[in-house]
C-alpha cells in the first residue's frame, strides 16, 4: 500500500512539473512574437535616467554602425544660438571715421609754438696728432606747420678749427613723417668763409631709419651735397646703439678750401649711449672717416692722413 502511494505522489509532482514547462514555453513564444515597434510606443519621459546604473553596461560589444544621425532634428537647439544685445550698437557715423584717422603729418599738437634743441653729438677724442672736439647739433622752433630750423656741426684739432658750418632753414611737412627744408648755410671754415643757398629733405625712412638729404648753390657755381642716415637701436630701455654714416659731395674744386670735385669725405661713427634720463645720456663711441678723390690728394699735399679711426666719448643731450 505504501508503495501504491509513492508511486501516486510520484505522479502528481511529474504532472506538475509538465504544466510549468508547458506555461514557461507560452510565455517564451508570446514574447519573440511582440513586435519591435512596440518598444517606440513606450513613453520614456517619466524614467529617471540620473538615477540609472551604466557602469555594468558592456559598450564594447555595441555596433553603432547602423545609426543614422541625417535624421536627427537639431532645431531644439535654436534657443541656444547667442541673444542679440539688449543695447543697439549706433550705426558708425561719418564724424566717427574721421576721429578715427590718424592726422595727416604725424603728431598734431595744435597752433601753439613750440621748440626743440637736440646736442647729438658733443665728444673729444685723443689721436696721435692732438686732442680733438667735434659737434653736432640742430633744433627748431614754431608749430607742426611751419618750423625755424637750426643745424650747425663742426670739428677742432689741435687748437684749430678743422670745419665748421651753421644752417638757417625754414621747414614744413610734406609728408607723413618728412619735411621739406629750405635756406642758407653758411661755411666758417675751412678757408675763408663762404655762404650757399639750401635746399632738403629730412625724416624718418622705412625701418625707422632718420635721413638728412641737403643740396647746397653758392657763389662762383659752387656746388655741394650733404646725406646723413642714422639708426638707433635699443638695446635695453636705457642701452642704445647707434650707427651714423655721412657722405659729403662737392661738384666744383676749390683749392682754396682743399676740396675737390666729386665724393669728398665720408664719415662712419658707431655710438652707445646709456640714458641716465631720455634728455641726458654719456656714450662712448668708434669713428672712422676717410677722404676720397681730389680732395685727398690736397691732404697728401698738406701732410694730412686720408683716413682717421679714433675712440671718441661725450654726451647727447636735448630739451
Amino acid at each position: 500500500m505504501h508503495r501504491r502511494q509513492r508511486i501516486a505522489g510520484l505522479a502528481v509532482a511529474l504532472a506538475c512539473a509538465a504544466g510549468v514547462a508547458q506555461a514557461q514555453q507560452h510565455d517564451h513564444a508570446a514574447m519573440q512574437a511582440k513586435p519591435a515597434a512596440a518598444d517606440d510606443d513606450e513613453d520614456h519621459s517619466k524614467m529617471d535616467h540620473g538615477k540609472m546604473d551604466h557602469s555594468g553596461m558592456n559598450h564594447s560589444g555595441m555596433n553603432h554602425s547602423d545609426m543614422q544621425n541625417s535624421s536627427t532634428d537639431h532645431s531644439q537647439h535654436a534657443n541656444d544660438a547667442p541673444q542679440a544685445p539688449r543695447t543697439p550698437i549706433p550705426p558708425i557715423t561719418d564724424a566717427d571715421r574721421k576721429a578715427a584717422q590718424p592726422p595727416a603729418h604725424g603728431h598734431h599738437h595744435g597752433d601753439g609754438v613750440f621748440s626743440y634743441l637736440l646736442f647729438d653729438r658733443l665728444e673729444v677724442w685723443d689721436a696721435d696728432a692732438g686732442t680733438g672736439q667735434a659737434w653736432e647739433a640742430q633744433g627748431w622752433i614754431g608749430t607742426d606747420r611751419h618750423r625755424l630750423w637750426l643745424r650747425s656741426e663742426g670739428e677742432r684739432e689741435a687748437g684749430h678749427t678743422e670745419s665748421a658750418d651753421i644752417e638757417v632753414l625754414y621747414g614744413r611737412p610734406v609728408a607723413r613723417w618728412w619735411d621739406l627744408v629750405a635756406g642758407v648755410r653758411h661755411d666758417i671754415a675751412p678757408g675763408n668763409g663762404q655762404s650757399f643757398a639750401a635746399i632738403g629733405v629730412m625724416g624718418m625712412a622705412p625701418q625707422k631709419f632718420e635721413i638728412e638729404a641737403t643740396a647746397y648753390l653758392g657763389a662762383s657755381g659752387q656746388t655741394a651735397a650733404r646725406v646723413e642716415a642714422e639708426y638707433e637701436l635699443l638695446l635695453t630701455n636705457r642701452l642704445v646703439l647707434q650707427p651714423v654714416i655721412e657722405a659729403e659731395w662737392h661738384g666744383k674744386r676749390d683749392a682754396s678750401r682743399g676740396i675737390g670735385s666729386g665724393l669728398g669725405t665720408v664719415e662712419a661713427g658707431l655710438r652707445l649711449r646709456y640714458e641716465f634720463t631720455r634728455k641726458f645720456a654719456p656714450y662712448v663711441g668708434l669713428v672712422h672717416e676717410r677722404s676720397f678723390g681730389a680732395t685727398a690728394d690736397f691732404m697728401r699735399d698738406e701732410g694730412e692722413a686720408t683716413r682717421d679711426t679714433r675712440v671718441v666719448a661725450g654726451v647727447r643731450f636735448w630739451f
